[in-house]
């Protein structure tokens, strides 16, 4: 057998049930909000207190701050898509350009912010790296909250930034697990944008 099915197959053997637990839920509750279904909701409460514990024991302490600031979120989105459940369904909207450029303007910021933090005050072996993808995480998840469409595409392009980052931390599950998380942003993407198109008409 090739070293390298070997090792992927060991680092499997090795994925904690914690792991399996975020996977799934994480899995779920990703492809529940590009089907626009509320029920992303509560289960993303089980997915971000499950990471939330996984990325503090692997120092990815902005990832695991993050998890507190997706809780929140996740109560506040519960609340924002069920506020009018029974009338019609919130609207998605789109971004002007001069939002998106506030947008990135913002993730810089946070980023810089972030970054600095994790360097001075904590052990993170990759404090930058760890504060960007928190940063566009931040903003992403917080848009995905108002229902704006560009939201996907932060997620596409964070998903994949993610990857080498937990590979380097031994986290090949969940570094799979956004891989996955990419392909259904990308999906979500482009249905929600059909929907878009179509309650702009």
């Amino acid at each position: 057998m090739p070293a390298i099915i070997q090792q992927i197959i060991q680092q499997f053997a090795q994925t904690t049930m914690l792991e399996w637990i975020g996977t799934i839920t994480g899995f779920l509750c990703v492809y529940l909000a590009a089907k626009q279904h509320i029920l992303n909701w509560p289960i993303s409460v089980i997915s971000v207190v499950t990471y939330g514990y996984i990325f503090y024991h692997s120092k990815l302490y902005g990832d695991a701050v993050l998890q507190l600031y997706f809780l929140g979120t996740a109560i506040y989105g519960w609340y924002y898509w069920s506020k009018k459940i029974r009338e019609n369904d919130k609207p998605i909207v789109s971004f002007t350009k001069r939002e998106m450029l506030f947008t990135i303007i913002t993730i810089g910021i946070l980023t810089a912010l972030l970054g600095t933090f994790l360097q001075k005050l904590t052990d993170s072996d990759v404090p930058y790296a760890d504060g960007f993808c928190t940063a566009v995480s931040f903003v992403a998840q917080f848009l995905m909250t108002r229902k704006v469409l560009q939201n996907w595409l932060l997620w596409v392009f964070v998903d994949i930034c993610y990857i080498p980052l937990y590979l380097h931390k031994g986290l090949l599950l969940t570094a799979i697990l956004y891989f996955v998380f990419a392909v259904i942003a990308w999906g979500g993407y482009r249905d929600w944008k059909s929907t878009y198109r179509t309650f702009m008409q």
